[in-house]
């Protein structure tokens, strides 16, 4: 049996904004240290050598994984998230994963191409991301630990087809949909979303 977990690791979406998982961070009462962490080249986060697809990001987050850990993820976070889990699952206690492609071909999930408009808007932004196409659909059923999903029903970049197939490919998820919430919803809804996270934890 695998212990609970004595630290969160915070992943951020695409904007690498270490600031956005803080209100949900800052709700938690779980008694575990709690890390945020940055992706090289995005967000206020200097680039590395070395760092070119998803993999490198997973090797980052799996630095910080040294005892039993749950992974609260959004966006990009939550494809980085299923590499660290499949690498290291007997430290990865439970996932919770946000409006998130969870490394799942998106193309016939009724998803928005945010892509563009995003890289126009962040033109450092590193040419791999950009070009990532990272598909997991075969692997997630690796994945045994309890994961939560949180969806927002007004998301066109993830809509709740996405949390519904994810609902069905992970072994233990549970799936909650947010009315009127969007990509953003880790923020806008983060008592809502403390709580559930918190459940989450202290169940296993």
């Amino acid at each position: 049996m695998i212990a609970s977990p004595t630290k969160l690791l915070f992943l951020p979406g695409a904007s690498g904004n270490t600031q956005f998982w803080h209100p949900v961070a800052e709700r938690l009462a779980y008694p575990a240290q709690q890390v945020h962490i940055g992706w090289p080249g995005f967000g206020d986060t200097p680039p590395m050598p070395g760092i070119t697809g998803m993999e490198d990001l997973a090797t980052c987050v799996l630095a910080e994984i040294d005892r039993p850990t749950a992974l609260v993820a959004q966006s990009m976070g939550g494809i980085v998230a299923v590499l660290a889990a499949l690498e290291r699952p007997e430290l990865i206690t439970q996932l919770t994963r946000t409006v998130t492609s969870g490394g799942m071909n998106m193309s016939d999930l009724d998803a928005q191409d945010w892509r563009p408009d995003f890289a126009a808007a962040n033109p450092t932004l590193p040419r791999w991301f950009l070009d990532d196409r990272t598909d997991l659909t075969l692997r997630l059923a690796e994945l045994r630990m309890p994961v939560l999903l949180l969806w927002g029903d007004a998301d066109p970049i993830s809509p709740v087809r996405v949390g519904q197939c994810l609902a069905e490919l992970l072994p233990r998820a549970q799936l909650h949909v947010f009315p009127g919430a969007d990509h953003s919803l880790g923020c806008t809804h983060a008592d809502e979303g403390a709580k559930l996270i918190e459940r989450h934890l202290a169940c296993g």
